[in-house]
């Protein structure tokens, strides 16, 4: 995201939210796209899958788990087969950070789209989020947006936090201090959630990742404690401006860091959220096609 202009970023907006709005594209007609998660994924690889289809575009199955990454092959080895054998478009989900770096400085001759690396980014969200605030209230600079929970292991917190602060927006954080780390403290202060709720234009909730967390921070975990400490319920709720947002990027876990009654609240746009998905992935591999050609 740090890699996009602030004029590049509102022509990725203005171009889903033309597709949302019924413009139609055969782009990807006869092209086919590869997509590779190799980790779990609803959100994410669904809403490329449709983003594809709705773009005429074919898919070449691909199971990491069934693949021979689990047999040692290289992540670049798989990708050099999957273009040989005739993909046009590769969306990757991985573990490392900054996987992408292999593959760029190396002989891979089609478009990558980032749809998650390790802890590092999470572009397709990213705009999705942006797209969703744009929507609500026309505009993101001058915007105060409140970003709680597990910051240092979020991917969608880094994106989020920087290009909003590239854009004119005003970030703050909240949830746990060591979460809050160097990279963040640079780029707003840390409040209550209390606090948060009241002074907000968006609040967004992030997901405690416990795959990522140390066993001795898993084992010490109590949901119970955190939810009390850092958990949206509708006191909370009932605490935000009348035309304030609640956001999330999901998976949502209902009863840890947001109430169940909360999720489908009047200021949640969570599935909004998702449903704006599918169009700014079809503007970002509308965008690489175009590139590509």
């Amino acid at each position: 995201m740090s890699q996009l202009s602030n004029q590049e970023v509102q022509d990725y907006l203005n171009a889903a939210l033309e597709f949302k709005n019924g413009r139609q594209s055969t782009i990807g007609q006869g092209k086919f796209a590869v997509n590779m998660f190799f980790e779990n994924s609803t959100r994410t690889k669904s809403s490329f899958q449709v983003a594809e289809m709705k773009l005429g575009m074919q898919q070449i199955v691909f199971d990491a788990e069934k693949s021979s990454t689990k047999k040692g092959e290289s992540l670049y080895d798989t990708c050099r087969t999957l273009e040989s054998v005739g993909a046009d478009l590769a969306v990757i989900r991985h573990s490392q950070d900054e996987y992408y770096n292999e593959l760029l400085n190396r002989n891979f001759g089609i478009p990558i789209i980032n749809a998650g690396d390790g802890a590092g980014q999470h572009p397709s969200q990213s705009l999705l989020d942006l797209m969703t605030i744009f929507e609500h209230f026309g505009h993101l600079d001058g915007l105060k947006v409140g970003i709680i929970g597990d910051l240092s292991h979020s991917r969608v917190a880094h994106s989020d936090a920087e290009i909003l602060t590239q854009l004119g927006s005003e970030v703050y954080f909240g949830g746990l201090d060591s979460w809050y780390t160097f990279e963040f403290q640079a780029m707003g202060p840390h409040k209550t959630v209390d606090d948060l709720c009241k002074e907000m234009d968006v609040v967004m909730l992030l997901r405690v990742q416990h795959e990522r967390l140390s066993a001795e921070e898993n084992q010490g975990f109590s949901k119970a404690d955190y939810f009390e400490k850092y958990g949206l319920d509708m006191r909370r709720v009932n605490l935000m401006k009348s035309d304030a947002m609640l956001m999330h990027p999901a998976p949502v876990n209902r009863g840890v860091e947001i109430a169940d009654d909360v999720v489908e609240c009047d200021k949640s746009y969570i599935f909004k959220q998702m449903i704006n998905g599918t169009f700014v992935r079809m503007a970002m591999i509308e965008s690489v096609l175009k590139g590509a050609n």
